[in-house]
């Protein structure tokens, strides 16, 4: 049965009206007192001890003994909230803050664990995107556009010289000397390939008389003078530009103003020029001084960018005598003979000035009986005359010829087929 209100006593109701404000204080005291649990409970794995953790239990324990002491009704809540244990709060820092500091120790567990991944492992390590291999790939692209501009350029100026006219004309004129023709040929294009070089091309031709190296020059001088013009071509002769009885140092002016002024017109318009020497056993002294110095690599820019052609007849006897000795012109073909005649002609040279330790050396070395026949069908043909193999074999004929086994070289080359053609 139900009591009704009248029944109640006065003293429960007093009892009522007070708890409603300890419930508040209640409320409070278990939430400091959470607090200091949590704080205790966070600290205790890193800064206190076991024997520090059991005195402020005691401690507490103590003071919720004297607190139910001096409130019976307090200690009553104290003690139900004790056996609970159990509170709510609206501050979640402090368990934000655990559950942040778990999950770093799980990440830093993690790393740990994948330090060296393997398939059994739960957590492989991400993919990060490197930015080193963008750089990598735009250096590649950079080289290779200039490779390829490289390339276009070059192609440019061998188109630009026509080279390759230059080498079928070369192979079609001058009989004999495929390995000197070849040799010249390589020069050119490696050093026409561009415009920009750190010293002058010097190429010597050496070789007894008649075998055609005046006439390389001559094949050089027309061909360049089609695809350039003649204001970039010189071809100087010894004793017609500076005869016997002309002063040295007259001739040398001269021939540094001449070459002066055709580098610097040929740099304004970026074209290599062509300078052919020709007979430069006959140049003085002062003259070869004054090539040894247009031949310097430390000049400046427009002097480096000159293609310089030397023919003499220095080096003849030396040339003759390994080609008789070894009785054959295929040696030349091969490396080791080859290097073994420069080895021969270059300190012969190299004692007449120094000029010539920057130069190319090309041996031209004597030309066989069937190569001085190809000499006269040719001049013939210039002629305008009737080429008879009967008659040009008995003109050949009246030359003089080394013989050495089953060939024979003629002693003065193709030097006297104008001659024998004239008379005809």
């Amino acid at each position: 049965e139900e009591v009704p209100d009248a029944v109640i006593p006065a003293a429960s109701k007093k009892i009522t009206s007070i708890s409603s404000p300890l419930r508040a204080i209640v409320r409070l005291r278990r939430h400091y007192r959470g607090l200091k649990k949590s704080r205790l409970h966070l600290e205790l794995p890193r800064e206190k001890s076991a024997e520090f953790v059991h005195t402020r239990l005691l401690q507490r324990q103590l003071s919720v003994n004297r607190t139910s002491l001096y409130s019976p009704s307090m200690s009553f809540f104290n003690q139900a909230g004790f056996e609970s244990s159990q509170y709510f709060t609206f501050d979640t820092s402090v368990e934000h803050y655990s559950v942040k500091k778990c999950r770093r120790k799980k990440s830093r567990r993690k790393s740990r664990m994948v330090l060296y991944p393997d398939k059994t492992k739960k957590y492989l390590p991400a993919e990060e995107k490197s930015k080193a291999k963008r750089c990598l790939l735009l250096l590649i692209a950079i080289i290779f556009f200039q490779i390829l501009n490289a390339i276009e350029n070059l192609d440019d100026n061998l188109q630009k010289y026509d080279l390759d006219a230059l080498e079928k004309t070369m192979h079609r004129e001058v009989f004999g000397q495929k390995a000197a023709v070849d040799s010249i040929m390589e020069l050119l294009k490696d050093y026409l390939a561009t415009h920009i070089h750190n010293k002058p091309l010097v190429i010597s031709l050496n070789g007894p008389t008649g075998v055609g190296k005046s006439h390389v020059g001559w094949v050089l001088a027309k061909h360049f003078r089609s695809v350039m013009d003649n204001d970039f071509v010189l071809q100087y002769f010894v004793m017609h530009h500076c005869p016997s009885g002309v002063a040295p140092l007259t001739c040398e002016i001269d021939l540094s103003k001449k070459i002066s002024d055709m580098v610097t017109r040929a740099e304004i318009e970026e074209k290599t020029p062509v300078f052919i020497l020709d007979e430069v056993e006959l140049m003085s002294p002062v003259l070869l001084d004054t090539l040894s110095r247009f031949f310097e690599p430390n000049q400046t820019n427009e002097f480096l960018n000159a293609i310089y052609i030397l023919i003499s007849n220095l080096g003849g006897a030396e040339i003759t005598k390994f080609v008789i000795q070894n009785a054959s012109t295929e040696l030349l073909h091969q490396q080791q003979g080859a290097e073994e005649l420069l080895n021969i002609i270059q300190p012969v040279l190299v004692n007449v000035h120094p000029l010539w330790k920057a130069a190319d050396i090309i041996p031209f070395v004597l030309l066989e009986k069937s190569h001085v026949i190809n000499c006269f069908l040719e001049q013939m043909r210039r002629e305008g005359l009737y080429p008879d193999q009967k008659h040009i074999e008995n003109l050949a004929n009246q030359l003089s010829y080394y013989t050495t086994g089953d060939k024979q070289y003629s002693s003065m080359g193709c030097k006297q087929v104008v001659a024998k053609v004239n008379l005809l």
